[in-house]
């Protein structure tokens, strides 16, 4: 892949459509997330040849997981567990490149198992400065500031900090995505032009790229067309 002079560095993508491309090729829902797996490691490999060091994936929202289909929430779950217990594996890919992986979100709603193996996957891989990859799972973007401010709450309880030395930059701290530079472009696949509750803070000047395909069906071109649009964008950041 032709590397892009300008690219982003923190790409965040809500990965919209799974279910409807299942749909449309008369499959249950569970196939459009398989076939949407198999997407996000292609699509990783896209990022590393684009020389891209940090993204963010829209795996599954807070919202989804109380209103999906139990059966479907069932397989979704198992999925995650499959796929993350791959990466545990030591000739796995993401050790090669020294990929970073860390799972965002109210994790606390998810099972026990599931939780702990994102802390191993997490373990194995903290080391590594090469990629940073963050899967948002149970996430929502509003109740991610209500966390952060009651993480900060906390301090000033507790008289480690005053209300007023409380700044942007304290407050990003704060935040899920701690040590990721602010989202500079955002993809929606899928065919919906909003960004449904994904990191509202982080997103505040990120250029947004609404794709009509599914996502199982996005293509190393449709990649390649955005990243150029990008490029040619210019960014006012409020100016």
């Amino acid at each position: 892949m032709k590397k892009v002079s300008n690219v982003p560095k923190h790409v965040g993508v809500i990965l919209d459509g799974n279910r409807r491309f299942a749909k449309r090729l008369m499959k249950k829902p569970w196939y459009g997330h398989r076939w949407g797996a198999k997407k996000v490691r292609e699509f990783l490999h896209w990022l590393k040849e684009c020389g891209i060091k940090y993204a963010t994936l829209y795996s599954l929202s807070l919202e989804n997981l109380h209103k999906r289909p139990q059966r479907e929430l069932e397989f979704l779950l198992k999925l995650f567990e499959r796929e993350f217990r791959k990466l545990l594996n030591p000739s796995h890919e993401i050790h090669k490149y020294g990929v970073r992986i860390k799972v965002i979100g109210r994790l606390s709603e998810l099972p026990e198992n599931l939780r702990e193996l994102f802390r191993k996957v997490e373990r194995a891989t903290k080391n590594y400065k090469n990629y940073f990859l963050n899967f948002a799972i149970a996430y929502g973007g509003k109740q991610e500031i209500v966390d952060a401010t009651k993480k900060l709450a906390k301090l000033v309880a507790k008289g480690k900090i005053k209300p007023s030395e409380i700044n942007e930059k304290m407050f990003e701290k704060a935040l899920y995505t701690n040590g990721f530079p602010p989202v500079d472009m955002l993809i929606r696949t899928g065919g919906e032009k909003r960004i449904s509750n994904f990191l509202l803070w982080q997103c505040a000047y990120a250029e947004l790229f609404f794709v009509d395909k599914m996502w199982p069906e996005f293509t190393k071109e449709d990649f390649l067309k955005i990243l150029k649009e990008y490029e040619q964008r210019e960014r006012r950041f409020g100016r």
